[in-house]
């Protein structure tokens, strides 16, 4: 151990030369992260159930093939909430990111919130037209209405465009100003 060369003795043993600190990690459950969960292992199950009935037992249960495709629907629509509060989207950002930060940065990040927005209202919108028009079709194996699973879609739809009515109140309150690096605009959600 090296001696401190002004008083000549050796630094004390809990002087580090790098403190490194835990940051308070605080993990939010919102409604669709829930649906999204029991959406994901039913889902699995479903499969599983589908997989070793037709490959080990080999007899295949009829229902599992259908119920596995409107899970996978509804965990699409509801995973897209999901999505959508967390602000992950896929998007073409190289415009964004290449301008600096003014009034034109924060205009296209404005637009870009409005029309995805417009979009999600009129994914809801529509949601409800084809919930009202498949009442009157029925499953396949199940005699259940088609509503039924058009109805969670309908859900997923509604959750995202909540959920972008409150993307779009936050950025609209922070000027939508983002970080001006990329690495900055990563949230740990």
């Amino acid at each position: 151990m090296s001696t401190n060369p002004e008083s000549g003795a050796a630094p004390p043993d809990d002087v580090h030369l790098i403190v490194a600190k835990d940051e308070e990690v605080v993990i939010e459950y919102h409604p669709e992260d829930w649906i999204a969960f029991v959406l994901f292992w039913a889902l699995a199950f479903i499969v599983f159930l589908q997989f070793f009935t037709r490959y080990v037992l080999n007899d295949s249960l009829s229902w599992t093939e259908e119920i596995a495709r409107y899970g996978l629907m509804s965990l699409a629509f509801i995973g897209g909430a999901v999505v959508t509060r967390k602000k992950a989207h896929i998007a073409v950002e190289l415009l964004s990111n290449l301008m600096k930060p003014s009034p034109l940065r924060s205009a296209l990040l404005a637009l870009a919130d409005f029309v995805t927005l417009g979009f999600m209202g009129m994914l809801a919108f529509f949601s409800v037209t084809i919930v009202e028009r498949m009442h009157s079709q029925r499953m396949t194996v199940f005699e259940l209405p088609m509503s039924i699973v058009y109805g969670i879609v309908g859900l997923g739809c509604f959750m995202m465009l909540v959920r972008q009515i409150q993307v779009v109140w936050r950025n609209a309150r922070d000027g939508w100003r983002r970080a001006p690096e990329v690495t900055d605009q990563i949230h740990a959600d």
